[in-house]
């Protein structure tokens, strides 16, 4: 459903967002998330040219989120990985009689769109609040 990419651009800022006041480093994220370093370097340079967290270099430096958790949807994650999700905008047979989408196609763009709607509402600080008795991302 959603990307390598997309799904380790996650992992990274719920991690950063369960202790926002503090700078996680690129090592630090890597361990706990079970990223490879290399790859979450690329993954949180995007995430800074987003506007999702901001990168400090230096002694007591790293990545801390830009905004509160509350205002980061899970959606907001996904395209700045590189995952925007891909609506159906006209017949991909391009068939010319297909004015609108047809209903197979038709069926499809619904599906897209509540999932679009879904990341849309959830936020980070929903995720890391879950209330089903299981941490995100920890083996504490």
């Amino acid at each position: 459903m959603i990307s390598q990419t997309a799904e380790y651009a996650l992992r990274a800022i719920v991690y950063i967002s369960q202790n926002p006041d503090v700078a996680q480093t690129a090592q630090q994220i890597a361990g706990k998330t079970h990223v490879p370093k290399g790859y979450l370097s690329k993954i949180m340079q995007s995430m800074a040219r987003s506007g999702l967290v901001v990168s400090q270099r230096g002694l007591g430096g790293g990545f801390t989120l830009a905004r509160p958790a509350k205002e980061i949807s899970v959606l907001d994650v996904l395209s700045a990985a590189d995952a925007p999700i891909q609506r159906i905008q006209r017949c991909p047979l391009g068939i010319k009689s297909h004015a609108g989408l047809c209903p197979v196609h038709r069926l499809v763009d619904d599906a897209i769109k509540q999932i679009e709607d879904a990341f849309r509402q959830a936020n980070i600080e929903d995720l890391v609040n879950s209330t089903n008795g299981v941490k995100p991302l920890c083996e504490e």
